[in-house]
């Protein structure tokens, strides 16, 4: 059994912004699944489906994003899970714009979202699915560039990367995080090389 959370914030007028792609990944890989997420418990959306042979709880925390911690330990706890079957979905500014990155663990990189579900779980060892949103252009603040939406041309770009989020999560429930890692942590076309940065050193 797998626990699968998209991250991001709740109510119509975030659902199109960059903190909101862990939300709209999960979503589709619902979909996909032929369910939708709408049951309540834990604060919390949640629905249940039959992935790649196995049982998952597909789950959207409706707490905001700095306090999504709480309802995940509540899942956690309740489905009698190890972190290492929690995956969490989430955006990320230090990659670029439709860039993915399986990881196995790691710290936070100062998402508020990773580390209150690390403060709640009091471990940094789950896999995350992070999800490149590029870093806001010349000094804009990283809390109005995350909460804003994708521009026109980003827009394209984001649908392309939520399309293959989803499928990659199925791969990875199907046949684990090293396939995933090596199918999905590729630099983009036309991409410079060398690791995103922290990548290298911290595993975010």
């Amino acid at each position: 059994m797998w626990l699968v959370v998209g991250l991001g914030n709740p109510g119509p007028e975030n659902s199109a912004s960059r903190h909101n792609v862990g939300f709209r990944v999960l979503e589709a890989v619902a979909a996909a699944a032929g369910v939708r997420c709408r049951r309540r418990r834990f604060e919390s959306l949640f629905a249940t489906a039959d992935l790649a042979g196995a049982p998952v709880t597909l789950v959207l925390p409706q707490a905001y994003m700095n306090l999504s911690g709480e309802p995940v330990r509540a899942w956690v706890e309740s489905l009698r899970l190890p972190p290492e079957r929690l995956l969490v979905i989430h955006d990320d500014i230090d990659l670029p714009l439709g860039r993915l990155r399986v990881v196995r663990e790691g710290g936070h990189a100062g998402h508020k979202g990773v580390r209150a579900i690390q403060e709640a779980l009091r471990t940094e060892a789950f896999p995350r699915l992070r999800l490149g949103v590029g870093r806001p252009p010349g000094k804009a603040e990283t809390p109005e560039y995350v909460l804003g939406a994708f521009g026109p041309q980003e827009a394209e770009v984001a649908e392309g990367m939520i399309a293959r989020a989803a499928d990659g999560v199925r791969l990875l429930l199907a046949e684990g995080l090293t396939a995933a890692m090596n199918r999905l942590n590729v630099r983009l076309q036309g991409e410079s090389p060398g690791a995103a940065p922290g990548e290298e050193k911290t595993g975010r």
